[in-house]
């Protein structure tokens, strides 16, 4: 079982093999393509620091703790209907994304995220709204 943060929960969905560190990267590659081989794989929603923080490089501030990360999460979550605490596969949460979320929702949800820009997230959700999961990294 894996634990994380509301805001990973679409962070998963934009990933294409590129992040902080290469610590980080291997770690969030390890994930990405656990969850995409293997959907019925368990995650616990948690409130903080998760397991993909755990590798984000110590060389300058931890935004993991960043109160505006705290409200991406809450804001992500409430979109989702899902709380803090909850045990779900992940075929499951990608089921509630199909359901509650559009791409346009990451312009909005995600107006701060230095990856925004890229405009993987929306494409992940694109993706999922057409029947495909997380993208295969290599």
């Amino acid at each position: 079982m894996y634990k994380l943060r509301g805001h990973h929960l679409f962070c998963l969905l934009g990933y294409r093999g590129m992040g902080y560190s290469k610590e980080y990267v291997e770690n969030m590659t390890l994930l990405h393509q656990t969850l995409r081989n293997n959907p019925k794989t368990s995650i616990q929603i948690i409130k903080g620091p998760d397991q993909l923080c755990e590798k984000y490089p110590n060389s300058g501030e931890y935004h993991c703790l960043d109160r505006h990360i705290y409200e991406r999460d809450a804001a992500i979550l409430d979109k989702l209907g899902l709380k803090i605490g909850q045990i779900l596969s992940w075929e499951f949460i990608e089921s509630c994304i199909r359901k509650h979320i559009t791409p346009s929702d990451i312009q909005l949800v995600c107006e701060t995220c230095s990856w925004r820009s890229y405009g993987v997230c929306e494409e992940g959700i694109q993706d999922l709204h057409e029947g495909k999961g997380l993208r295969e990294i290599k």
